[in-house]
């Protein structure tokens, strides 16, 4: 707990060093400025800046439980996901048989019909994990400096690999063509396998009633894709998000002019009995006021980052990872070997993609 607990320290720590170095900067030049220069007049009275920071901590409290809001729905989702998943390859393995059919197939057969069937559905799940991972205008995190650091270490399996490349394996070359073709690739998918169903059951592959277990499954697949693509396609409210953006750089900007001539008080306060003490003791708004400024600031951008789930940050939900390990459990429950299932996408620094 303790060695988790201080990697999270280093991480936000490197992740907001250089706004760190400027509040550090901004405090020190109001200080020399104040104390060395005398320019007393740079004083703000205290309590305007401290109501505005009180409204500012209740933005950003209301950013901070939205954002966490989303993330958590998304994860929830994906968990929907994996349970469905799995599912799918439990029915579609015990379904498709030759029990209701009048032309029975060999067990190799249908062992490929299984197969396409279950391989289709990793092949909706790579679709719509790089529906999520596409860029969308409003999202912003990829603007500041440490995300585009981030950005180019991390592995991020959809900036890395085209879809139509990771369909390959899944998918006929005709399957790709029409999939590709489509604005909604992972819609394109479950029709595909809706479609595939209705072949089987005309063939007697799949009983009538099997068919109405299947399409179920396909019905909660849909609903669940309809939901992540909410969160996805509907940002949060920029006029909340543009609130508490703008509040906190206004109160990180007076937040100095009003906590430098406080600490010039109480060293006066103290010149008599500590005079070397408290004629330096200014010096020690710069760190203080540094410290506040992170905590308001890294609050705003944790809040700022966690609004979209999907974009690869280092806290949203891993789809990567969790798409691949349904990969690797259907295969599984399908017999394949260890050396024809795929690994699990790496791991950056710890973190899941």
């Amino acid at each position: 707990m303790y060695t988790r607990h201080l990697y999270s320290a280093r991480a936000f720590a490197r992740w907001t060093r250089w706004e760190t170095l400027f509040f550090l900067a901004l405090a020190a030049l109001v200080v020399v400025l104040y104390h060395v220069f005398e320019f007393t007049f740079l004083n703000v009275p205290w309590t305007p800046v401290a109501l505005i920071g009180t409204a500012v901590a209740f933005i950003v409290g209301f950013q901070n439980n939205a954002a966490y809001g989303r993330i958590w729905e998304a994860r929830k989702i994906w968990g929907g996901i994996v349970n469905t998943s799995r599912t799918w390859g439990m029915k579609v393995q015990d379904m498709v048989n030759n029990r209701y059919t009048d032309n029975p197939v060999t067990e190799r057969e249908l062992k490929k019909i299984q197969r396409e069937l279950v391989y289709r559905h990793i092949a909706w799940l790579s679709a719509l994990r790089h529906g999520m991972r596409q860029k969308k205008k409003w999202e912003v995190s990829h603007l500041s400096h440490t995300n585009r650091e981030w950005h180019r270490i991390a592995y991020i399996p959809e900036q890395t690999t085209p879809l139509k490349d990771d369909l390959l394996e899944y998918l006929k070359p005709k399957e790709i063509e029409h999939v590709m073709s489509k604005g909604n690739k992972a819609t394109a998918l479950l029709y595909l396998q809706s479609k595939h169903l209705k072949e089987l059951v005309d063939r007697g592959l799949i009983w009538e009633f099997s068919f109405l277990e299947l399409e179920n499954v396909l019905q909660e697949l849909f609903t669940l894709q309809g939901k992540s693509e909410r969160i996805k396609n509907f940002p949060y409210p920029r006029q909340y998000a543009s609130l508490a953006y703008y509040f906190v750089r206004v109160f990180l900007l007076l937040l100095p002019f009003g906590i430098v001539p406080s600490f010039q008080d109480i060293g006066d306060h103290i010149m008599e009995q500590f005079p070397l003490i408290g004629q330096e003791f200014i010096w020690l708004s710069v760190p203080f006021c540094a410290a506040v400024s992170w905590v308001f600031y890294t609050m705003e951008r944790i809040a700022r980052v966690g609004e979209n789930p999907f974009e690869g940050n280092p806290n949203d939900v891993p789809i990567s990872t969790i798409s691949r390990g349904i990969e690797i459990d259907l295969r599984q429950q399908m017999g394949e070997s260890d050396e024809e299932i795929p690994d699990q996408f790496p791991e950056t620094y710890h973190v899941q993609m």
